[in-house]
C-alpha cells in the first residue's frame, strides 16, 4: 500500500495520505509500466518525462499545505497524477504541461476519472496562468535553475510555492510570500527533470 510506505518515511498528514489512497496511480502510467505503478520510484511516461515516486508526490503535497478553499497552480502536468492528488485537497487546480501530447493524455485521464475541478492547458509554464492568478498555492514539478519571477508574482500574499531548484544539484525549495517580502527555504536534495521552455 503506497500510503503505508509513505507514512513509514515520515509523511503523517492524514488528508495527504487519504488522497494518495484514493487516486488510482496505475491509471496514470503507460500500460507497459503498470506493474511498477505503486513502487516507490519514478516511472517513465514518454517524451523523456516521468511520474514522480509516490514519496516525493506526498512530500511536495504535504509541504504545500493545501486547504479545501485553495486555488492551486501546477507547472508540469506530466501524467496528471499529481494534479489528481491536489484536486482531492483543493477547490480547483490549474495545471500546465509543455508537451502537448502529455497534456492531452492527462486531460483525458482526469476527465475519465471524474476530476471536474482540474483544468489542463498545454503551454510554457514559465509565465504561469495570469488569467486565474493570484493562486493560493503553486507547485512546480520540474527543476528550474532559478524560480521564475512570473510564478512569484502570481502567488497570493500569504501563499506558498514548492519547487525543486537547481541543475547539477537540486534542492526542494519552499517559497512563502509574506507582507514583508518573499522567503525561500531549502529542504531536501532531489532529482527532477529540467524545467523546459517553449520555443
Amino acid at each position: 500500500m503506497v500510503a503505508d510506505q509513505i507514512q513509514r518515511r515520515g509523511i503523517t498528514d492524514p488528508r495527504v495520505l487519504q488522497a494518495m489512497r484514493d487516486v488510482p496511480r496505475h491509471r496514470f502510467v503507460p500500460a507497459e509500466f503498470e506493474r511498477l505503478a505503486y513502487a516507490d520510484r519514478p516511472v517513465p511516461i514518454g517524451h523523456e518525462q516521468t511520474i514522480s515516486q509516490p514519496y516525493i508526490v506526498a512530500y511536495m503535497t504535504a509541504a504545500l499545505g493545501v486547504e479545501r478553499t485553495h486555488a492551486v497552480l501546477e507547472i508540469g502536468t506530466g501524467s496528471g497524477y499529481q494534479a489528481a492528488v491536489l484536486a482531492r485537497l483543493a477547490r480547483v487546480v490549474y495545471t500546465i504541461e509543455i508537451v502537448p501530447e502529455l497534456a492531452r493524455r492527462a486531460a483525458a485521464t482526469l476527465k475519465a476519472l471524474g476530476y471536474t475541478n482540474v483544468q489542463v492547458r498545454a503551454g510554457d509554464g514559465y509565465a504561469g496562468w495570469p488569467a486565474y492568478a493570484p493562486f493560493d498555492r503553486i507547485m512546480v514539478t520540474a527543476a528550474p535553475d532559478e524560480i521564475p519571477q512570473p510564478l512569484i508574482d502570481q502567488l497570493r500574499a500569504g501563499g506558498r510555492m514548492v519547487v525543486p531548484v537547481g541543475s547539477a544539484e537540486q534542492w526542494m525549495t519552499i517559497v512563502e510570500k509574506t507582507p514583508s517580502g518573499v522567503t525561500e527555504r531549502r529542504t531536501i536534495p532531489v532529482r527532477f527533470v529540467p524545467f523546459t521552455r517553449g520555443k
